[in-house]
Parts: structure tokens; C-alpha cells; sequence
């Protein structure tokens, strides 16, 4: 592991030194605290159906996530009982992680620069994705596009939720903001 006192995160470098300065002069901020910034990055990956099968699905489901964020992912479990789904209270169903600070920063530089290049048939992420708030989801249909797993011990791949959320108002200053960062966005 690479010692934090040291090192920064390539994004986040930018982040300070390029970006910051690229959106007040674009939004006409006149302090640096208006400047939208990333909050937080949210991983989910649900099971569904293959864990009321097999528990060992959702297991799976959370070391997969845990190997991507870097960061140790938590099982997300059912709510309540739904007898049609064949799902108890408790049951684990899936797997999430919460990612801030320079892990973040990590993360979504991978993403971008490494994972979203290895998607079949790419043709760059929807642009409309935002909740009005200025935070952005996105999904992605396997997880296996990230180097870290390795694709000969997979036993299922998963679908994969991702959150950025940003500090922005608005979802335009948001979109501007994940722009500066390279998202590539198809409209």
C-alpha cells in the first residue's frame, strides 16, 4: 500500500489544481466553498433471485465488491418477508460500499480510465442519469470490466450500481463537474 502522507490521488490532484478553477470561472462562483465538489461514491451489487437460491451467492457478491472498491463492502439484507420471492426477513441479498476521501477519488479514475474502456460496445454513459439534486447513477451489466477480478474464478457475473453523489445544486453544475473529470458522456 502506498503511504497517504505522500501520496494523492491523480483525480483529486486535479481536481485542486485544473477543475476548481475551470468551474468558477464557468459558473461565476465568488467563493471557492460554492465550488461542487465529490461527496461520495456508492457501490451496490444485488443478487436478487440467485441468492434466495444459493446464501453463497450474495458472499460471493460482497468479496467481488470489496475487491473493486478496495474497501471492505457490507451485505445488504431483505427488509421483510416476501413470500411470492421466496425471501425471509434477513436474508442477504446483495452487497454495498461507501466510498470518500482518496478511495474515491481512486475509484472513480479507474472507472473511467480503465473500467468503462473494457465495456462491449461502449458508446459512452447516459447524460440524463441525474436526480435533479446533482447526483449521478449509473449501472453497469458485469462487474468483471474492472482488472481486479479475475475472470477465470468468477462463478457468476453481476450487475453493479454506481452513485456519485457531488455537493452541486443543480444537476448542470454537476454534469459540468463529472465532465471536467472525463465522465464520457454520450449527449
Amino acid at each position: 500500500m502506498l503511504d497517504s502522507a505522500t501520496y494523492t490521488p491523480r483525480l483529486k490532484t486535479d481536481f485542486r489544481d485544473r477543475i476548481k478553477a475551470a468551474m468558477k470561472e464557468e459558473f461565476g462562483y465568488k467563493n471557492d466553498m460554492q465550488i461542487p465538489r465529490l461527496d461520495k461514491i456508492v457501490l451496490n451489487i444485488g443478487c436478487g433471485a440467485e441468492a434466495v437460491r444459493d446464501s453463497k451467492k450474495a458472499k460471493s457478491a460482497q468479496q467481488d465488491l470489496t475487491t473493486i472498491a478496495g474497501q471492505l463492502a457490507l451485505t445488504t439484507k431483505a427488509k421483510k418477508s416476501i413470500a411470492g420471492f421466496r425471501v425471509r426477513e434477513d436474508m442477504p441479498l446483495g452487497a454495498k460500499v461507501t466510498l470518500r476521501g482518496d478511495r474515491m477519488y481512486e475509484f472513480l479514475d479507474r472507472l473511467i480510465t480503465v473500467a468503462m474502456p473494457r465495456i462491449r460496445d461502449f458508446r459512452g454513459v447516459s447524460g440524463k442519469s441525474f436526480d435533479g439534486r446533482g447526483n449521478y447513477a449509473m449501472g453497469l451489466k458485469e462487474h468483471i470490466v474492472f482488472p481486479e477480478i479475475d475472470f477465470d474464478k468468477v462463478d457468476e457475473t453481476w450487475g453493479m450500481d454506481i452513485i456519485i453523489a457531488t455537493t452541486a445544486n443543480t444537476d448542470a453544475e454537476a454534469k459540468a463537474l463529472l465532465k471536467h473529470f472525463n465522465m464520457p458522456f454520450n449527449s
